[in-house]
């Protein structure tokens, strides 16, 4: 990837039973936090319409510069804390996307 494009990637996860709710307060307060960040271009959060527990954030960043500052952004430690015994996988699984040119 050329360092002037943007980096696109998906995170996936799946609440546990019951922290669906808490799960959602939370990615909502790191939604708005997330774009704030200069360079973060979406950060776009859905749930499966056949399985609402699975969770699919899409997140776009200027560059890889953009996406490294978001990486040491004081607020994702934090919510990486707390969100990790709510989800089943214990982390996001990220899938990193390029554009189909």
């Amino acid at each position: 990837m050329r360092s002037h494009e943007n980096k696109t990637l998906l995170a996936e996860f799946t609440a546990r039973e019951g922290a669906e709710g808490e799960v959602a307060h939370l990615l909502r307060e790191y939604a708005r936090e997330v774009r704030e960040e200069v360079g973060n271009l979406a950060f776009e959060m859905y749930t499966k319409a056949t399985s609402p527990r699975a969770y699919w954030i899409l997140e776009v960043y200027q560059d890889e510069a953009a996406f490294q500052r978001h990486l040491q952004a004081p607020h994702g430690g934090p919510f990486n804390i707390a969100l990790a015994p709510l989800i089943e996988e214990g982390a996001s699984r990220l899938t990193f996307l390029d554009p189909l040119t």
